[in-house]
């Protein structure tokens, strides 16, 4: 089945918006990542890569993007959508999947902070919250997958 443009949008928009939240919360939380690193030395320690864990995860983001819009394009092959159920569930769980990446990485500049003030205390506390916020991410990704 042909799509039309607004259908390929949509299908677009889902990787599209999930990347661009990728991309504004990775430059968040790197800057904040970087940042604990500079603390850390001026306070005299040693500057942590377990930090990596907090700037690295956008990443994860991206790829619910593509998978997304991978089962879109699917979806649309199959004629199982229309162009403007393309354009919608695209739009939406992408800015849900990049809303999500973004929220996790404000928590994750957070959490670089907090590791270096406590002398990393509380590492596993604070990757729960940022699953959290993954959590959301792969909602918006399984709900879109489950109506395509």
């Amino acid at each position: 089945m042909e799509v039309g443009l607004l259908g390929e949008l949509g299908i677009r928009a889902a990787f599209g918006l999930s990347a661009l939240g990728a991309i504004i919360g990775g430059a968040i939380v790197g800057a904040a990542t970087i940042g604990a690193w500079k603390k850390a030395i001026l306070m005299k320690k040693a500057p942590s890569f377990l930090l990596l864990a907090f700037a690295g995860q956008p990443f994860s983001n991206t790829i619910y993007g593509f998978i997304t819009m991978n089962v879109l394009m699917d979806a649309a092959g199959r004629g199982a959508l229309n162009e403007f159920q393309l354009l919608f569930m695209g739009t939406f769980a992408g800015l849900g999947i990049g809303a999500a990446c973004l929220a996790q990485c404000y928590c994750g500049a957070a959490a670089s902070e907090m590791f270096v003030e406590t002398d990393g205390k509380g590492y596993g506390h604070l990757l729960i919250i940022i699953g959290i916020c993954e959590t959301l991410a792969l909602l918006s990704m399984v709900f879109t997958i489950m109506y395509a």
